[in-house]
């Protein structure tokens, strides 16, 4: 099995992370985004649409984290833990997975590629988009472990990444104790393993 992405990508972090929870083994291969190598053959016949993550499972090809999500969860985990098969419980978890590629990917995640790679978006924009995602979310975990269900699943897994690195984006997390909990019980999960954090943002007493 093999993983193309960078490290500080969260959409590269949310697959390498849900494979070491999972406990697959996989290779890591750098994609040098700086060389334009994502625009390039052969590496536009894993994904046309030249974005990071791909994942290669044998003969199975898959682009985009929460699609490769899904299918490590269909494939490698029996228990249904991670991707509930009730109905109502796996709504609640695409529901979130649609967080993950909307609020949290033009919020969080949009705030930090402004900090972090000095990408052409709007700072403030991201920042009120991260700021009302935190607060409809410091609700939800209110008394909650997870986001959604009693177990952890791919739901935390998709939002984790870019939520825990919001202060590079230059978003506070000390307002949301929640979403803070919420985070220390993803760092507990057996496997985690962190993004590697960068010096852009607020600074630690900000944080």
């Amino acid at each position: 099995m093999k993983l193309y992405g960078i490290p500080l990508s969260g959409h590269t972090h949310r697959a390498r992370l849900f494979l070491s929870l999972l406990n697959l083994p996989h290779e890591f291969v750098q994609v040098n985004l700086g060389a334009g190598e994502h625009r390039q053959q052969p590496f536009l016949s894993l994904n046309a649409f030249g974005e990071i993550p791909v994942l290669q499972d044998g003969e199975v090809t898959l682009a985009d984290s929460n699609a490769i999500l899904v299918y490590l969860a269909s494939k490698y985990d029996d228990s249904g833990r991670w991707l509930p098969r009730d109905p109502v419980a796996a709504a609640n978890v695409q529901r979130w997975l649609s967080a993950a590629a909307g609020k949290i990917a033009y919020g969080p995640a949009a705030a930090r590629l402004v900090t972090v790679f000095n990408a052409p978006r709007d700072h403030q924009v991201a920042k009120d988009i991260a700021v009302r995602l935190f607060d409809v979310m410091e609700q939800e975990l209110q008394g909650r472990r997870w986001l959604a269900g009693e177990h952890a699943s791919i739901a935390d897994v998709a939002g984790f990444s870019y939520i825990a690195h919001a202060p590079e984006g230059g978003v506070s997390l000390k307002p949301y104790p929640n979403i803070r909990a919420w985070l220390d019980n993803v760092r507990a999960l057996p496997g985690f393993v962190a993004m590697p954090a960068t010096q852009a943002g607020l600074a630690p007493e900000e944080v």
